[in-house]
């Protein structure tokens, strides 16, 4: 028990607490009602193209902590879990939540209008979008960094990357304009505050990714 409090304090603590929100959303929902409904959720809070339409944007942020059913809501924390907290360890708490909220935000914002472009009015939620953001953030400053990271270690990132898209493109229940857009989203944040991280730290011998082992073992 010590072992996994010790490890959940080590964790980069804007990124906990972004799953942890999430988890906290998702039982309180599960206890009033059933999340794998979809007029439950519009109800709550998801993203119904007519309803932004009509002037609810605030479901572009709020649709961001909502999950379809239990399995939706591990997978994305998960991912988040682990991949967020890399990103908050090199860039720092203030800026990783910039790059996830501004990136599920775009992320959301570029489904809404695909939506309006193709005239297909679905219910969506998660913080796919976000974590699509974190991906993209940290693909740029894996770039940014390659030599670092070794060849090996940007054939895994790249690999993951593509899995990821991949993982989209097969279910036919995922919004794949809000991954690619989330992306896109934390790829362009990503440039912006990792070049204040690297402009504020010049002269340091610290800049986030001295603690990051890039080099993978074959």
């Amino acid at each position: 028990m010590g072992d996994f409090s010790s490890f959940i304090k080590s964790r980069s603590k804007i990124n906990l607490l972004m799953v942890l929100l999430n988890i906290v959303i998702f039982a309180v929902l599960e206890i009033i009602g059933d999340t794998t409904n979809s007029q439950f959720m519009v109800d709550h809070g998801a993203m119904f193209t007519p309803l932004v339409q009509s002037g609810q944007y605030w479901r572009l942020v709020s649709a961001m902590f909502l999950h379809f059913g239990f399995e939706h809501l591990a997978y994305n924390m998960f991912s988040l879990f682990f991949l967020g907290d890399i990103l908050e360890s090199i860039l720092g708490p203030a800026r990783y939540l910039l790059v996830y909220l501004i990136g599920g935000l775009g992320g959301n914002a570029v489904s809404y209008f695909m939506s309006l472009h193709n005239g297909v009015y679905k219910v969506s939620a998660g913080a796919s979008g976000a974590i699509f953001a974190v991906m993209g953030a940290f693909f740029y400053i894996a770039v940014r960094n390659r030599k670092r990271f070794g060849r090996d270690g940007m054939r895994r990132l790249g690999l993951m990357v593509v899995l990821m898209i991949m993982q989209g493109i097969v279910d036919r229940g995922v919004d794949q304009s809000a991954h690619m857009g989330g992306m896109a989203a934390g790829f362009l944040v990503g440039i912006l505050v990792y070049h204040q991280h690297t402009v504020k730290d010049r002269g340091r011998s610290d800049d986030g990714l001295s603690g990051i082992s890039f080099h993978g073992q074959g």
